[in-house]
């Protein structure tokens, strides 16, 4: 399914100095306000509009569309703890049946008996395997995990955030994203 957005909303896709997204996964994306304030800022340059225009009193200026950073912003070695990055390591797939319905996560160790919400500890779970699992440690509640839960590298995030595109994209973006990826033989 396609979302299509609305053509009051037209994001910029934001590039780093390196012309690379800032992020993938989410899509490092700026509304056309936040855009069009970074250029008056003088903090990016315009590689892309949309062919729409917004106006003012004194002067018209096309939609950026794509833009990059004049500062290069050094990309963090270690992805963040959040729920969508749990989700996209594990392939927003339950580890004990393999379910892509009503997902939320586990903690293999519950934390009623100590665990830590770490990444070495939380998986994502469909809600009946959660349910089932309740309060319990695997080796008592008769599931299996299909892999074990670890620290995702940004890379193994961008590996699995390609089996994920984004609904929607931008012809003008396309130039700039997955550039880096293994070309076939």
């Amino acid at each position: 399914m396609t979302v299509h957005v609305s053509p009051d909303s037209c994001p910029a896709l934001v590039l780093n100095a390196d012309y690379r997204p800032l992020s993938y996964y989410p899509l490092s994306l700026w509304s056309w306000q936040d855009a069009i304030k970074a250029i008056f800022l003088d903090r990016v340059n315009v590689l892309s509009s949309y062919d729409r225009v917004v106006s003012s009193p004194s002067f018209d200026m096309p939609l950026p569309s794509v833009v990059c950073l004049k500062s290069y912003i050094k990309p963090s070695r270690n992805p963040a703890f959040t729920r969508f990055n749990v989700f996209l390591r594990d392939r927003f797939t339950c580890q004990y049946c393999g379910s892509r319905d009503d997902l939320t996560f586990d903690h293999l160790i519950p934390r009623s008996r100590g665990g830590q919400t770490t990444w070495e500890n939380v998986i994502t779970a469909c809600s009946p395997c959660n349910l089932r699992k309740g309060g319990l440690l695997l080796q008592y509640c008769g599931l299996h995990l299909n892999r074990a839960p670890f620290a995702p590298t940004v890379h193994d995030l961008h590996q699995n955030g390609r089996l994920f595109p984004p609904n929607y994209l931008h012809d003008s973006w396309l130039d700039y994203l997955y550039w880096d990826t293994e070309l076939e033989p």
